[in-house]
């Protein structure tokens, strides 16, 4: 950050009387909103820190670390005394007075634009640090940056820097905004884009590896016809006999490996045993191959969706970050966890795991599917409380966003679990339900 931006900032901001919110909405974002209606965000990222100005956002995740806790109590619905930049140094300090406070009192919330030790500090009338986004020890900084320590003042600084007159400074912070997000949103999607191709990919691979119908029943009957030469030349093959050479039924001559390990009165089993797996596996096959195929679907129906996804919130509703870890917990062996507004959401990406989450989902917990179409089934994990229309909305875009490719308008079915009679497979009944409105734009053409 420039000097003269965060002076002209702090000048904008001294414009509003009061902080009516103030909370992180990503790991290194705070947002502050001012007199209810101006939303300014303060990316206090380590040596990339800036301000920008925006429509106010859903957090990512929800950040309840005690500096998250302590910036809600104490500078919600605040009163805005000053801000400032002290010392002519690259900071912003906010005086305010906390609402929640039952006597006159005044704290400060320093914001640190400098470099490797950028910092966002809670700090009362004695200039004592009551909390902070990053604590900073001794081996790192001679700032020791810990609650319940005197925040010691930043060493003076000679800057030489060309002061520069910003007319409107809240276009300009919406310009900055407007960059940010195109960049963000470009590496972003790159990422997630990336990561969805792989599993693709891999799907894709063990299709191309899966045997066919035909050669695996011609192998059961190979395997067969190999079990019954053993049976036959029975009592010619030794114990230490590596291979059988004879004639097989249509008068070939013949050489068979035979088996290691194992008894001579027990190798015509064993090539029995190899005839019975390959021709289950035969009548198997295309099981597993529908299996695959409607895994590697869901992926693809997830790139397309991350291609026209518009903001890094969709991008990371679509592929969190978390859910890998979160999976394990869950010992979720069927379908993906999604998280929405710290929600749990479990997608099926074909019949078995629909049918598999089904039987999982409490009485409670809230089921979707699109009505008249062949999707995947969706539940939602209430824990009995009644869900923000948002996440209902989510919920149903990730529904149709991973079941059907087509752009067009979908209606989307919800319910309580416990109104959901399962029929034949991952076929239901349901009354008693709702039904939500959703449409999938178009994607573009990838050239």
């Amino acid at each position: 950050m420039k000097l003269y931006e965060l002076k002209a900032i702090a000048k904008r901001l001294n414009d509003f009387t009061f902080i009516s919110r103030a909370r992180r909405i990503e790991d290194n974002t705070l947002e502050l909103v001012f007199d209810k209606s101006d939303s300014y965000f303060f990316n206090m990222t380590r040596g990339h820190s800036f301000i920008y100005k925006a429509p106010s956002q859903r957090p990512l995740q929800g950040y309840n670390a005690p500096f998250d806790t302590l910036l809600h109590s104490l500078m919600a619905a605040s009163k805005l005394i000053a801000v400032e930049v002290p010392n002519g140094d690259r900071i912003l300090r906010f005086t305010l007075a906390p609402k929640s406070s039952y006597k006159d009192k005044i704290i400060y919330l320093q914001l640190e634009f400098t470099g490797k030790n950028t910092n966002a500090i809670l700090i009362d009338e004695n200039e004592v640090i009551i909390e902070a986004l990053r604590h900073i020890d001794a081996d790192s900084s001679f700032r020791v940056i810990r609650p319940g320590l005197e925040l010691l003042p930043i060493p003076p600084f000679e800057r030489d820097e060309e002061e520069k007159e910003i007319v409107d400074i809240d276009a300009f912070l919406e310009e900055q905004y407007r960059q940010t997000q195109a960049k963000k949103l470009l590496e972003l999607k790159k990422q997630k884009l990336s990561l969805t191709a792989k599993k693709s990919q891999k799907l894709d691979q063990l299709l191309k590896k899966l045997p066919n119908e035909e050669s695996l029943e011609l192998q059961a009957k190979e395997y067969n016809s190999y079990g019954n030469l053993i049976l036959a030349n029975l009592y010619q093959i030794k114990p230490y006999d590596t291979q059988l050479k004879t004639y097989d039924f249509e008068g070939n001559e013949i050489s068979l490996k035979l088996p290691k390990n194992i008894k001579v009165n027990r190798m015509s089993d064993y090539f029995f045993n190899l005839a019975k797996r390959a021709k289950n596996k035969a009548k198997n096959i295309h099981m597993e191959k529908e299996n695959l195929q409607s895994k590697k679907d869901f992926y693809d129906n997830i790139y397309y969706a991350l291609e026209q996804a518009k903001e890094p919130y969709e991008l990371e509703l679509l592929v969190p970050k978390r859910a890998k870890s979160q999976r394990k917990k869950e010992k979720l062996r069927e379908g993906e966890l999604f998280w929405i507004e710290d929600y749990k959401v479990f997608v099926g990406r074909n019949s078995n795991e629909n049918q598999k989450l089904l039987s999982l989902a409490k009485a409670n917990d809230l089921w979707m599917h699109i009505r008249d179409v062949p999707s995947s089934h969706v539940i939602i994990r209430t824990d009995k409380q009644n869900l923000p229309d948002s996440v209902i909305q989510a919920a149903a875009k990730l529904c149709v966003d991973f079941s059907v490719k087509n752009p067009g308008d979908y209606e989307v079915d919800y319910t309580k679990r416990k109104f959901v009679k399962v029929q034949e497979g991952s076929n239901v009944l349901y009354n008693k339900y709702n039904t939500i409105s959703v449409t999938k734009e178009g994607v573009e053409i990838r050239v």
